[in-house]
């Protein structure tokens, strides 16, 4: 017979280790792409970077320019909403007061017994004096109707008020909800635009065509209407020649999305600015500005013109001559001077 043998013992460590070695290929495979579901982000070039993130800039200013227009939208309810409150107000003041006067009436009339005022006359110890009392009450009576009809008028005047004032609240709370949309979806961009310049090392960044703050800053004299070594252009009006010498003065300012000065601004912001400067009123959004003057061509173009750029009309800049402009680039710069070319060209506008 032959001799039974003994089932060997699979080691217990041995199990292990080959679990483990498994489990890590496994990793090893999803981390390369070999079960077609995962794979490590591929190395973006600098200049790949750069493109990314200018086109997150892009979208945050153009999400910028609907905040603008949503902010001035919510302020505009907000002081309607105010000014149909205090309407309603002062004629609720007025309203008080009649009805304070009906009540005396009722109560002197309550006093007096309830008596119609003729029956009153009538038992009178002093008759020689009916007719002109008698005229007097009827006076009375027609002024004492006329004040219940302007209570009754009030009273409807008041609930048109309060209809009203109730729409603009409804307004003010759809803004404010579009307001923070907005918000959320430019510090979205903003956060991922960060992100991706912080995987370069800080001499890439610094690199001309990667960190567009230090490609095109302009340090030039301002106390002129033009680029430095242009030659010298006539603005159409002295209002543009203040426009530009306005935004001159603020060469380096921040730009901070939602800004209208004076020491930080967006790309609307410093155009506004610069034109109140010089005693002109401008809308808020780029979009508003393109339309409130009159177009005019590249060909024509003279300093104060104002320039927009992207299909969108979502970013402007103000024209100083010899083909460039000064405007509130985005996040990653400040107020500069800096070439038409340097965004796609939309069109242009001459406010004064």
């Amino acid at each position: 017979m032959a001799a039974h043998r003994k089932p060997r013992q699979r080691s217990t460590g041995g199990g292990k280790a080959r679990t483990a070695a498994t489990i890590a290929l496994a990793g090893a495979a999803t981390a390369t792409g070999f079960d077609g579901t995962g794979h490590a982000e591929p190395q973006l070039t600098p200049g790949q970077v750069k493109a990314k993130v200018d086109k997150l800039y892009q979208e945050a200013e153009a999400a910028t320019e609907k905040y603008n227009g949503a902010k001035e939208k919510a302020e505009a309810a907000g002081q309607r909403l105010k000014d149909l409150q205090d309407q309603a107000a002062r004629k609720e003041e007025r309203l008080n007061s009649a009805r304070d006067a009906l009540g005396s009436v009722a109560a002197a009339q309550y006093r007096a017994g309830g008596l119609d005022p003729a029956m009153q006359l009538a038992l009178s110890d002093d008759p020689d004096r009916y007719l002109e009392n008698a005229e007097f009450v009827e006076r009375a009576g027609n002024r004492q109707n006329a004040t219940v009809a302007g209570v009754r008028e009030q009273l409807r005047e008041i609930e048109q008020l309060r209809g009203a004032a109730h729409i603009e609240l409804t307004s003010l709370k759809s803004r404010r909800t579009e307001l923070k949309q907005h918000k959320k979806t430019i510090t979205g961009k903003l956060g991922s635009a960060r992100q991706l310049l912080s995987r370069l090392d800080p001499q890439e960044r610094s690199r001309p065509g990667v960190s567009p703050d230090r490609a095109t800053r302009s340090t030039g004299p301002r106390d002129t209407l033009t680029a430095p070594g242009a030659a010298p252009s006539q603005a159409p009006s002295s209002r543009a020649s203040a426009a530009v010498a306005y935004a001159y003065q603020k060469l380096g300012s921040p730009y901070v999305w939602g800004a209208t000065g004076p020491n930080a601004f967006d790309c609307s912001g410093l155009v506004q600015a610069a034109y109140r400067a010089a005693g002109v009123s401008l809308p808020r959004t780029t979009y508003s500005q393109i339309a409130a003057g009159r177009r005019v061509s590249r060909s024509e173009l003279l300093p104060g013109d104002l320039v927009f750029f992207y299909a969108g009309i979502s970013h402007v800049g103000i024209y100083v001559g010899n083909g460039r402009m000064i405007h509130a680039p985005n996040s990653s710069a400040p107020v500069r001077v800096a070439p038409l070319d340097e965004m796609p060209y939309a069109g242009a506008t001459r406010v004064v």
